[in-house]
């Protein structure tokens, strides 16, 4: 279930595994539609009689990224047919074109013909009927399509003039998807069936003689469209320009967004830095050109809950937008703040979760609770908005956006939480958990409220809206301090994860959480109050795995994709959650050398990532292998917020 290299432009992202198979393939919105649904795309080579595909186990696979780039740099190896292969792929930076070189190295000391086959197993808008696909003879070209989704495939031998505007397709077919057409290429010649309707598969091949010891390449690109002139224009575009161009004005593009970054990176290596860039464009590939951030694009997820994670948590995507601002990418959050405004709920909160589109997501949050009508959200979500919001107003200082979503978004939030306390405590009335698993009145959700109304109130102050500047300051102040009367157990000396009442009796939730940090991450102690030194301690010591793998899970007893009945194994490592605690180290540091404590952290982030530098959710315990979805946009947005949270406090520390 992991994604080694993501590639993306904000209207196409393509997901490659470790196979080095195309396993995810959506457009026109990150995240929506995946045209492949899990089924993946294959590349094989066909030399000396046979053929043999690089996912088979006798190819030797490395994966890896060019520096600071969204373009891959793969290699593969196959001894038994004395064949090398090197691979970069990637997806433009503005136009809809997924784009592969393979340079093909013939490790004989004789003269060969081999042949490439690239197979493709689109189901079109995600269910695969009705799909047709086709041979189009006077452009030599290979397509697919369905309502608007019209995709187009290429390929031409790098050394070929392409001003006769064909490609290079030496053979081809299409057929129904049946395993009679990637079983086709067993003998090295494809049937040219040329039209196929339903559930439809394609094949093409590329022909080339190699001379003993020498390299040839070629390029293969997929162009996407919503009609059949918009493919093909792109086709004509690449012939044009050429493929070789493309993807050196592709990799230049990235470069120069990942070292737009400015900051000075301190005492940190190179290999973090490394990683910090990495991730920077990793959560670009997650942000739909429209604005919706996305939690994750992994669709593996689907076989085990019949759900993904391609929606937009409005929490995930706030924080992954104050990350980017943070580190000096304000302009990729922007988009995100405009879809907010467009679909925040008439109650003036956020709902449990989205599509990239901005309708309303699938919930497991009900309506109704014991016979009674209830407001299925997270309360969080509404709150980090607003928090996240305000630091992009204090870094751009554009006071005119902040005036365009004042009314429609700030404002109505925070009226909602102002309006979504309990009079008897002065705390925000029940609300799901962050984790999305229980109901209660929580001290992350608290502390997300008391910090977004603050910021509330600096944009009512900043518009001279003085009412609402008093009315949102003394809420939050009144939270701060139903807080501390309420969630701060005196006997156990640290916080509560949460309470709940029954009747006029508040009981409380003793469970060690890591969400636990947000006392002093959104500003209700400082982090060296002994309030949060107590309860950030009982964090390591109940959570931090020790089974020799390290990292700091969810929760005590987390089932979720548990890995171990291992009771003193409280859960799997996640990277957020490590991250938090790594975040806590950095606060209280008074020294740089109690900062070698937060650097411990980072560093446990990066030997944990994929070998690409990819992030996944979380981990095994024992064997520290990917669990769950990967990448994980929130897992990136945590690890940017700690190395620029490290950064800032060596430089204090002088």
């Amino acid at each position: 279930m992991t994604r080694h290299i993501v590639l993306g432009n904000g209207s196409l992202l393509v997901n490659i595994d470790k196979w080095l198979q195309v396993r995810d393939f959506y457009y026109p919105h990150v995240g929506e539609e995946n045209h492949l649904a899990g089924h993946a795309h294959r590349a094989g080579i066909y030399t000396d009689g046979r053929i043999s595909w690089l996912n088979e186990d006798e190819w030797k696979r490395k994966i890896a990224y060019r520096e600071h780039t969204l373009v891959s740099d793969c290699f593969a190896s196959n001894e038994n047919l004395k064949i090398e292969l090197k691979i970069n792929d990637c997806v433009d930076c503005n136009k809809n074109i997924f784009l592969k070189k393979i340079a093909i190295k013939n490790l004989l000391d004789r003269n060969r013909e081999i042949r490439l086959f690239f197979h493709h197993d689109f189901h079109l808008y995600g269910d695969g009927i009705g799909d047709t696909a086709g041979y189009e003879p006077l452009k030599n070209t290979v397509f697919h399509y369905k309502r608007k989704r019209h995709f187009l495939i290429n390929a031409v031998n790098a050394k070929s003039s392409l001003k006769c505007g064909r490609g290079d397709l030496f053979d081809y077919s299409v057929g129904t998807a049946d395993m009679h057409t990637i079983n086709d290429a067993n003998d090295g010649m494809l049937e040219k069936n040329p039209i196929a309707q339903g559930q439809v598969d394609s094949i093409i091949s590329l022909k080339l003689d190699i001379n003993a010891g020498s390299e040839e390449s070629i390029y293969y690109w997929i162009c996407c469209g919503q009609d059949f002139e918009e493919a093909n224009k792109l086709n004509s575009f690449i012939m044009k320009r050429t493929p070789q161009t493309l993807m050196k004005e592709t990799e230049i593009c990235w470069l120069g967004l990942a070292n737009k970054c400015k900051m000075d990176f301190a005492d940190l290596s190179e290999d973090i830095i490394d990683e910090f860039k990495r991730s920077i464009l990793i959560i670009r590939t997650q942000v739909d050109n429209h604005g919706a951030i996305i939690a994750a694009n992994d669709s593996d997820n689907l076989q085990f809950n019949r759900d993904t994670y391609s929606y937009v948590w409005p929490r995930d995507g706030a924080l992954a937008a104050l990350a980017l601002q943070k580190a000096g990418y304000s302009e990729l959050a922007e988009n995100f703040y405009i879809f907010c405004k467009e679909t925040i709920s008439d109650f003036g909160c956020f709902l449990h979760k989205y599509n990239p589109d901005g309708s309303l997501g699938s919930s497991w949050h009900p309506w109704i609770k014991g016979n009674k009508p209830q407001l299925p959200i997270q309360e969080d979500e509404t709150a980090l908005v607003i928090y996240a919001l305000w630091d992009f107003y204090e870094r751009t200082k554009n006071k005119e956006f902040a005036e365009k979503l004042y009314k429609p978004l700030i404002r109505r939030a925070a009226d909602f939480m102002v309006n979504y306390i309990d009079e008897k405590t002065s705390l925000p009335k029940i609300s799901y958990d962050l984790w999305e698993e229980r109901q209660g009145i929580f001290t992350f959700t608290c502390s997300t409220v008391y910090a977004g109304l603050l910021c509330a109130s600096e944009f009512a102050k900043l518009l001279k809206d003085n009412k609402k500047t008093r009315l949102y300051k003394e809420t939050a102040d009144k939270i701060k301090q139903a807080m501390l009367d309420y969630l701060f157990d005196n006997n156990a000396g640290r916080f509560l994860r949460m309470i709940n009442f029954e009747g006029n009796e508040a009981i409380s939730d003793l469970t060690i959480d890591s969400s636990l940090y947000a006392i002093f991450e959104f500003g209700i102690l400082d982090a060296n109050d002994s309030r949060v030194e107590e309860t950030m301690k009982a964090v390591k010591e109940k959570l931090w795995v020790k089974s020799g793998v390290g990292g700091l899970a969810r929760y005590e007893n987390d089932l979720y994709h548990k890995a171990s009945d291992d009771k003193s194994i409280a859960g799997n490592p996640w990277f957020v959650c490590t991250a938090w605690l790594g975040k806590y180290y950095t606060a209280k540091a008074k020294t740089r050398k109690e900062l070698k404590e937060a650097l411990e952290i980072i560093n446990w982030i990066m030997r944990n990532a994929l070998s690409t530098g990819v992030m996944p959710e979380q981990i095994n315990p024992y064997t520290a292998e990917p669990l769950s979805v990967s990448p994980l946009t929130w897992s990136h947005s945590e690890f940017i917020d700690l190395v620029v949270n490290y950064a800032e406090k060596y430089a204090q520390l002088k």
